[in-house]
């Protein structure tokens, strides 16, 4: 009972990025928002596509508006919040395999 509970609090935060590269000012810009996210725990899933799972609502907004806060000037970038249970569904495939979908960090409670 308590784990399909936690299924619908942890939380997954989905940061989707397209920025442009054309100038060397605008790759600097773009290394930096991607060296920013990867500070706040976020891993890349694929290119432009960066994760992070947070153990409940109140943390995943904190992180959504972290990532807010470094929003670069240009390009388009999208933010999602998915419970661990939408985001369990996911299907993933590698070319027409279907590959496990990243495994959920293990977290120790003290109290």
């Amino acid at each position: 009972m308590h784990s399909r509970l936690n299924a619908y609090r942890v939380m997954w935060v989905l940061v989707f990025f397209d920025l442009p590269t054309d100038t060397k000012g605008q790759r600097r810009e773009y290394g930096k928002f991607r060296k920013k996210i990867l500070s706040d725990g976020f891993v890349m899933f694929q290119f432009s596509m960066y994760i992070r799972h947070c153990n409940s609502k109140e943390n995943a907004d904190v992180h959504v508006k972290r990532v807010k806060s470094i929003l670069p000037a240009e390009g388009h970038i999208g933010i999602m919040c998915v419970t661990d249970k939408q985001f369990g569904m996911m299907e993933i495939f590698q070319g027409k395999f279907t590959v496990m979908p990243p495994s959920t960090v293990q977290q120790l409670e003290l109290f």
